[in-house]
């Protein structure tokens, strides 16, 4: 193989967005429990700053609550759950389906996270990967990080637009 088809796919791999992608900085969490999801958005849409990211909560998160961003605006959007869960002691058959922060800017050369705390119900398969599928929308374009594989199978290298998983653990 000659150098420069090389180096043409070796710049197409590094900037590749599955390189740098929305991630859960925690990898695991106990079933059963309360779960701090800290989604790190390390870049904008091709060098445009985000304005919003859209964070969509999988069955069996219950009790979400976002963290206020200073300078953003949070929204929570409320749907009815497939099934009722008990929540210490309360019977829940609704609560938030999505969690939108929006009206800020975050440039593309800065870091930052997004918040929210929630309860991983009884339901939820332990040793299983729990996916929240991400839109980060931007001044120019969105990337949709909403790639969820097959049940058993982990994200591969050719995934261009992985959704943030975290592993599950089962109850101690």
């Amino acid at each position: 193989m000659s150098k420069t088809p090389w180096l043409i796919l070796m710049a197409a791999l590094a900037a590749s967005p599955a390189a740098a992608h929305v991630y859960l900085e925690g990898k695991q969490a106990t079933v059963g429990a309360s779960y701090k999801a800290v989604f790190a958005v390390p870049h904008g849409c091709s060098g445009s700053p985000t304005v919003k990211i859209r964070v969509q909560i999988p069955e069996g998160v219950i009790a979400v609550k976002p963290m206020p961003k200073a300078g953003w605006n949070v929204d929570v959007v409320e749907g009815q759950y497939a099934s009722e869960y008990d929540y210490h002691g309360n019977k829940l058959s609704s609560g938030a389906k999505e969690v939108v922060w929006s009206g800020g800017k975050l440039p593309d050369h800065n870091y930052d996270e997004f918040v929210l705390s929630s309860f991983l119900t009884d339901s939820l398969k332990p040793n299983t990967t729990l996916y929240f599928p991400v839109v980060q929308e931007c001044e120019k374009g969105v990337s949709r990080w909403i790639e969820i594989p097959a049940e058993g199978a982990g994200h591969s290298h050719e995934d261009k637009s992985p959704a943030p998983g975290v592993k599950l653990l089962p109850k101690p």
